[in-house]
């Protein structure tokens, strides 16, 4: 379930309107941006964007840019933006920028539906003119392109149907693959990532559990140390419970020395309309604090505002 708070119904113009006099004076007026776009949905967001283009021949985008900066900046932007050009932001942002972040790009392949992440591919085409392939194979080499280049390009079944037998042999796969002896079926285990349904992978994971004590992502810690590895460790997470995933994500970003702003963002960022109230769940259960409080203590000023905003924490 949803976490962020809206009204059902708004007036765009009367919210352009108010975003344009909180842009007056020395300095915006960020409590009126965290008040008005921390709590409207994806589909009022864009009507504001529409309203405010007509209104002041303005892209509310980039007059937001000028007016905040940081970690606030970066988390309102990605805010507003339209989910399938949001996630191509994201995996451009992964592939081009800092330390190369490929996780994200298999976390964001993985978790998305097969036409979600076909929307995706059209919007980065859009954006960049480029292919979102294009990138990955100009920016990566060996296992780990073919690992991502499969991964975004997938377009999966999506139905219920399960093949115990395929799940056993290709469990198998994947069971010789990490043994400690590497470079063993890395191309078996990618077809297999990349090509099979989601319902397929979970049950061909739960088999290798079942035959080997233990999951096939506690098996891969041991080799994350690696861009292939990690990519795999998380296209394997994500596939297989990926709210799971994403509260682990959460508790890595808090709990590192100096909060993980990139990493926290982007997950509340992304599911504060679909299912964050249950990954809130996850993370009290996992850790006995309420996701909120532990934003509370490990985040500061504007930027805290907003993301508990996007929580559903009331003032």
């Amino acid at each position: 379930m949803a976490t962020i708070v809206a009204p059902s119904q708004i007036s765009p113009v009367e919210d352009a309107e108010a975003l344009r006099l909180a842009f007056k004076g020395w300095g915006a007026d960020n409590k009126a941006i965290i008040a008005i776009l921390g709590h409207r949905n994806v589909h009022q967001r864009q009507q504001i964007r529409k309203a405010y283009d007509e209104l002041f021949e303005e892209d509310l985008l980039k007059r937001l840019e000028s007016e905040i900066s940081g970690d606030f900046e970066r988390a309102v932007y990605r805010w507003i933006l339209e989910p399938a050009d949001r996630d191509a932001v994201l995996i451009n942002v992964a592939i081009k920028h800092g330390g190369k972040d490929y996780h994200v790009v298999a976390e964001i392949a993985s978790v998305l539906s097969a036409e979600e992440l076909l929307a995706v591919r059209r919007a980065y085409r859009n954006r960049y003119k480029r292919s979102i392939e294009e990138d990955v194979s100009a920016n990566t080499t060996g296992h780990l392109r073919q690992l991502l280049v499969g991964l975004v390009s997938s377009f999966r079944y999506e139905g219920d149907e399960i093949n115990p037998k395929l799940a056993q042999s290709e469990a198998h796969i994947i069971h010789e693959s990490l043994k400690e002896k590497k470079g063993n079926n890395e191309e078996e285990v990618i077809r297999i990532l990349t090509t099979r349904s989601k319902t397929q992978l979970v049950a061909t994971f739960n088999r290798y559990r079942d035959e080997h004590g233990v999951s096939v992502s506690k098996k891969l810690l041991d080799q994350t140390s690696d861009d292939f590895h990690k990519a795999l460790h998380t296209a394997i997470r994500s596939i297989n419970d990926h709210k799971k995933y994403y509260e682990k994500v959460l508790r890595n970003a808090i709990k590192k020395f100096g909060t993980d702003e990139d990493a926290l963002s982007r997950v509340i960022v992304t599911r504060a309309e679909k299912d964050l109230k249950d990954i809130k769940e996850l993370y009290y259960k996992r850790n006995s604090v309420h996701l909120e409080d532990a934003v509370s203590k490990e985040t500061s000023g504007d930027y805290k505002k907003f993301i508990l905003a996007l929580l559903g924490k009331q003032e």
